[in-house]
């Protein structure tokens, strides 16, 4: 039989099913929050065994967020989702420049994506940055570039980009960085996810 229930009410029972279902698991507590905000969203378990923490990953990020960080994401999707007012709570904001003019001009001047553009001007702004892409591989390939010529060092990167082409192989650069990172392992992500790992992190900083 349907239930009549309020928003607050599905959200509960939600998490408690999924709790049920999860069982137990060898994460820290920020690390749990994070991977059931991600269940949540996508209903799909295998994020158990395949969403990797590097050490030290929630706490850089929240740490970062404390300090009122920068988001920057590479789909206007990923912004839409993240949380406004926690996130303006921690004194931070979301960027995404893929639909700026400047970036389809420079991409089509330079014969790559725009995505990989956007990384670039993301390197020239001020503060701390946080990087979460669930789009584009190309984004995390030109952020790998800009690391190792010294122009970028995200407090955090969220790889999450879903599909075929050059997404694992670009998730692999991210995995070996050297940068504190959550990255969603294997062809799975997307917008969605990489949202819902920005606002599982902006909840546990306190923007909520």
């Amino acid at each position: 039989m349907l239930e009549h229930l309020l928003p607050a009410e599905i959200e509960a029972r939600s998490l408690a099913i999924l709790s049920a279902e999860l069982g137990e698991t060898d994460l820290s507590e920020g690390e749990l929050a994070i991977l059931k905000r991600v269940i949540h969203t996508t209903a799909d378990f295998e994020y158990k065994h395949n969403l990797y923490f590097s050490p030290g990953a929630v706490q850089a990020g929240l740490d970062a967020l404390k300090r009122g960080a920068i988001i920057v994401t590479d789909t206007n999707m990923a912004k839409a989702g993240v949380s406004k007012p926690g996130l303006a709570r921690l004194g931070g904001q979301v960027h995404c420049f893929m639909a700026d003019e400047d970036i389809a001009q420079a991409a089509k001047e330079q014969q790559t994506t725009r995505a990989a553009v956007s990384m670039e001007k993301a390197s020239r702004l001020a503060g701390e940055l946080i990087v979460a892409v669930g789009n584009a591989p190309t984004a995390l390939i030109a952020l790998d570039r800009l690391m190792k010529e010294g122009k970028i060092k995200p407090a955090l990167i969220i790889a999450a980009p879903v599909g075929f082409v050059n997404v694992m192989e670009s998730k692999e650069l991210i995995l070996g960085c050297g940068v504190p990172h959550i990255v969603a392992k294997g062809r799975k992500g997307g917008s969605n996810v990489a949202a819902a790992i920005c606002n599982a992190l902006i909840y546990k900083a306190g923007g909520r």
